[in-house]
C-alpha cells in the first residue's frame, strides 16, 4: 500500500506521505488506524508496484533514517541521542517488518513478535508483550493451548490496515472485537480450545468467537504485572478450513514478501517519531492529559500522557488519587523519539505490583534521572526530554496525575514521612530482580 522506493526523490515523497498520515492519526489519537479519506489519500500518493526486488528494500534501508532524521525540527537534528535513537527506530520497524515478511501465511498462521524491549517503535508497554498472526478473512481457525493467568490476555481483531501488498481496499474497515482468552472455559489441565469463524458451524458446542468480515490480523496482548509470578499463556493457530501441509511451493513468494516489508517499515518507522514534540507543541510540557481513545485501545482502559523536561537536579512528582478498585495499572517513560526507556536494565517503568499507593490513598512516583532513594522511583535512564504515558484498566476512576517540578535535592520534603528509603544494595536487587522477571517471560 506504501510506496516503492525507486529514486531519492520518490524515497522522501513516501515518506513524507507516511508522515503526513502519521500525523493525522496521532492527532486523531488512533494507535494504527486512520480515516478512510486519510488512508485513501496516502495510498493514493504512495500506491505500491508488484514487481520490487531486493534492491528496492536495500536502498530503503540505507535512506530511512536520514529521510526520518530530516523530518525532525532542526534543533533535534544535530543532537547525537536523538540520531541514534531514529537508527535504533529505522532497525526495529525494519527487523519487525522482516519477521512479519517471513511468517506470514494466513493458511498457516503462527503468532509472531511485533514489538518489544528490542523491537522498540510505536513505544510497546513495558508489562505487555505483543504478537500478531496474519489470517484469511472468512477462514475458519482453531486456538488452543494453556491459560496462564496473566492480569489480560486478549486478542483484538484487525482488518485492512496499512502493509499488505495483496490488499484490495483503501479504507481500514470499522474498530473490530477483542476476544478475552481468560473468559474460556478450560479442562482438567487448565487448556483451552476455541473456534474463530464467521458463523458457528452446526452442532458445535464448545467455545466459539465470531470472526468479523474484513479481519486479516489477530492481535494478541498479554499483560503482565508481577513478572515473576504469573504465567504467560501458550497457544497455537491453525487454519482448519485449508490443507495443513505447506509443500516448497506455497513458501512465501519473496516478491510479496519484499512488497509487505517494505510496507510495514514504511508504516511502522514514521508513525510515532513526532508524538513527543506533538505533546510539546499541545503545551503539555510536565503536565499529564488524558489521551484520546484509539480504535485499537482495550475496552475499559484510559490511558494519559504528557512531556517531561528535567536537568540533572530536578524531579517531578507525580501524584494521583488512587482509585477504590483497580485490576492494573502502569506508567511508563519514553525518549524523544518514542522509544520506550529500557526496562529490562532499569527501573524505567512501575505498575500495581511494583509500585505501592501511600497510606493516604494516594500513588506518588518520582520521575528522575538519577536515584533518589525511594521505591516508587521512575528511571529516565538519563534522558532529560521525552514523554510520560500512564494506564488505568477496568478501574472504578481514571484519575489524570498531577506534576511538579522539585529539586532533586528536596524531593523528600514533597513526600509522606515514612516514604521509605531504598539503598543502593537494594536498588541493585529489585533492578536484578525485574531484568530476570522481564526475561523469563516469553518474547519471541
Amino acid at each position: 500500500m506504501f510506496c516503492k522506493f525507486p529514486t531519492m526523490q520518490g524515497r522522501k515523497q513516501s515518506i513524507s506521505a507516511s508522515r503526513s498520515m502519521a500525523r493525522t492519526w496521532l492527532a486523531a489519537g488512533l494507535l494504527m488506524c486512520s480515516t478512510t479519506q486519510a488512508i485513501a489519500q496516502a495510498n493514493h500518493n504512495t500506491n505500491l508496484e508488484a514487481d520490487v526486488d531486493w534492491s528496492d528494500f536495500s536502498e530503503m534501508v540505507r535512506d530511512l533514517p536520514d529521510v526520518l532524521l530530516d523530518s525532525l525540527p532542526e534543533r533535534q537534528r544535530n543532537d547525537p541521542d536523538i540520531q541514534d535513537g531514529v537508527k535504533r527506530v529505522a532497525l526495529s520497524a525494519v527487523a519487525s517488518a522482516a519477521i512479519d515478511a517471513l511468517a506470514s501465511d494466513p493458511d498457516h498462521p503462527v503468532f509472531i513478535p511485533q514489538v518489544n524491549q528490542f523491537l522498540n517503535v510505536g513505544q510497546p508497554n513495558s508489562d505487555t508483550t505483543y504478537r500478531l498472526a496474519r489470517i484469511t478473512p472468512g477462514g475458519s481457525y482453531r486456538l488452543r493451548g494453556r491459560k496462564g493467568n496473566v492480569r489480560m490476555a486478549i486478542i483484538a481483531e484487525t482488518g485492512l490496515l496499512p502493509g499488505n501488498a495483496s490488499q484490495s481496499s483503501d479504507e481500514p474497515g470499522a474498530p473490530q472485537p477483542i476476544h478475552d482468552i481468560n473468559a474460556l472455559g478450560v479442562d482438567e489441565d487448565g487448556r483451552f480450545d476455541v473456534l474463530l469463524s464467521a458463523e458457528r458451524p452446526d452442532g458445535y458446542n464448545g467455545d466459539w468467537w465470531q470472526l468479523q468480515p474484513g479481519t486479516d490480523r489477530l492481535l494478541l496482548r498479554l499483560v503482565s504485572a508481577d513478572w515473576e509470578r504469573e504465567v504467560d499463556p501458550a497457544l497455537s493457530i491453525e487454519r482448519l478450513d485449508a490443507p495443513v501441509r505447506r509443500p516448497a511451493s506455497m513458501l512465501v513468494d519473496m516478491k510479496t514478501a519484499l512488497s509487505n516489508l517494505i510496507n510495514v517499515t514504511n508504516f511502522l518507522a514514521p508513525v510515532y517519531l513526532h508524538k513527543v514534540e506533538s505533546l510539546r507543541e499541545a503545551g503539555y510540557i510536565n503536565r499529564l492529559r488524558k489521551m484520546p481513545e484509539s480504535t485499537l485501545g482495550l475496552p475499559g482502559q484510559v490511558y494519559y500522557e504528557g512531556a517531561y523536561e528535567l536537568d540533572g537536579e530536578e524531579a517531578l512528582i507525580i501524584e494521583a488519587k488512587h482509585p477504590a478498585r483497580c485490576e492494573y495499572r502502569s506508567i511508563i517513560v519514553t525518549n524523544d523519539v518514542f522509544e520506550t526507556s529500557d526496562w529490562f536494565n532499569n527501573q524505567g517503568s512501575l505498575n500495581d505490583a511494583q509500585a505501592a499507593v501511600d497510606r493516604d490513598g494516594i500513588l506518588r512516583i518520582v520521575l528522575a534521572g538519577k536515584d533518589p532513594g525511594v521505591p516508587n522511583w521512575l528511571d529516565t535512564a538519563g534522558y532529560r526530554t521525552g514523554s510520560i504515558q500512564g494506564r488505568w484498566a477496568n478501574c472504578d476512576t481514571q484519575p489524570i496525575p498531577t506534576v511538579r517540578k522539585v529539586p532533586f535535592a528536596d524531593i523528600r520534603k514533597h513526600l509522606p514521612s515514612d516514604t521509605p528509603t531504598v539503598t543502593k544494595e537494594q536498588r541493585e536487587t529489585i533492578v536484578r530482580d525485574r531484568r530476570a522477571g522481564s526475561q523469563q517471560r516469553p518474547l519471541w
